[in-house]
């Protein structure tokens, strides 16, 4: 991987790394315009350029974290703060009938650009956004036993 180091934007730890090339490091550290809602010294919150719904917003790391696998938990942590703040901002805006945060880590899940980011997209009654799957059928003793296997790596 290629990274630059980014003077302008520290966090308390020091230099923030973006990656050359990566569309969202670029936006979030405003080599690239957008629709700023907020801004500080670790995340851009914008308009999703190609939005599901009015208000459909994004939150952005101005560091380059590719997915929630490399994402720590302090910042993590930060970053749903921000998150709650806008949905409530957002559903006092829109009146909206509910929201939905969405988050795709790898290819298989949807992720298109490589840069950690989390959606906020309002929603409203009948509005033809759709995010549903089929479900899978599992056994009671199945779902115990992939509970157990999971609470016992935690």
């Amino acid at each position: 991987m290629l990274y630059l180091r980014c003077l302008v934007n520290k966090t308390s730890e020091g230099e923030i790394m973006i990656k050359q090339n990566c569309l969202f490091c670029n936006v979030a550290n405003g080599y690239m315009d957008s629709s700023t809602i907020f801004e500080n010294s670790e995340f851009k919150v914008v308009l999703d350029p190609y939005p599901a719904a009015k208000g459909h917003t994004l939150i952005i790391p101005k560091e380059h974290i590719e997915n929630i696998y490399e994402l720590d938990t302090e910042l993590a942590s930060r970053l749903f703060a921000l998150a709650a703040h806008i949905a409530k901002v957002l559903k006092s805006m829109y009146n909206c009938d509910g929201l939905n945060i969405l988050q795709n880590n790898g290819e298989a899940a949807g992720q298109t650009v490589f840069h950690f980011h989390m959606h906020l997209i309002p929603r409203y009654n009948n509005d033809n956004v759709n995010f549903n799957w089929e479900t899978l059928k599992i056994e009671k003793d199945e779902l115990d036993a992939i509970a157990s296997e999971i609470s016992s790596r935690l």
